[in-house]
C-alpha cells in the first residue's frame, strides 16, 4: 500500500496541497481521542481552506460550509478510526481529483471504500470546494443485479 507520506515528497503545486489536507486530516483524526480535542483542533486544515467561501459536499449529497464541517469532523473523528492509502492523484488548472483507499471504524462497524475527492482553488490557493464519491461492496445480504457481460470489480 502505498501512503499519502510515500508520494507527497513528489508532488508540486495544487496537488501537493490536496496531499497536506489528507495527511493533516490523517493526523489529527489520531489525536481527536485525547482530552480537549475541539472543533477549534481544526485550525491546521482550516489554514489550508477559504473559510468563508468553502463548500463541501459529502457522499450523501449533504453541503456544509467550514463551520459545519469542523463540527461534523469533530464528532467523527473523536468516535472513529481512519486511515488511507493513495491510489492517484490528477491537477487540472483550479482543481486536484484524489483518489485513495479508505478504510475506517466506528465501534464494531469497520469498511473499506474507494474514494474519489474532487477539490476545487480559489486564487490565493486556497481550497473552495470538496465533493467526496465512494465506491463501497454491498453488505453480504444485499444482492447484486446481474447484467450480462458484466462482473462485479474485486
Amino acid at each position: 500500500m502505498t501512503t499519502i507520506d510515500d508520494v507527497i515528497g513528489e508532488s508540486t503545486g495544487r496537488a501537493r496541497a490536496v496531499l497536506e489536507y489528507s495527511r493533516t486530516m490523517h493526523g489529527l483524526v489520531k489525536s481527536a481521542k485525547e482530552p480537549g480535542f475541539s472543533v477549534d483542533s481544526w485550525a491546521p486544515l482550516a489554514e489550508l481552506v477559504a473559510g468563508d467561501d468553502f463548500v463541501r459536499i459529502g457522499p450523501f449529497k449533504e453541503v456544509m460550509n467550514w463551520a459545519e464541517y469542523a463540527e461534523f469532523l469533530t464528532n467523527w473523528a473523536q468516535s472513529s478510526d481512519w486511515d488511507c492509502s493513495f491510489k492517484r492523484i490528477s491537477e487540472a488548472g483550479d482543481v486536484v481529483f484524489l483518489e485513495l483507499e479508505e478504510r475506517s471504524r466506528i465501534g464494531d462497524f469497520s469498511s473499506v471504500v474507494n474514494s474519489a475527492s474532487v477539490y476545487e482553488f480559489d486564487a490565493a490557493g486556497k481550497i473552495t470546494y470538496i465533493a467526496v464519491y465512494l465506491q463501497m461492496q454491498l453488505p453480504d445480504s444485499a444482492p447484486l443485479p446481474s447484467f450480462d457481460g458484466v462482473e462485479q470489480a474485486g
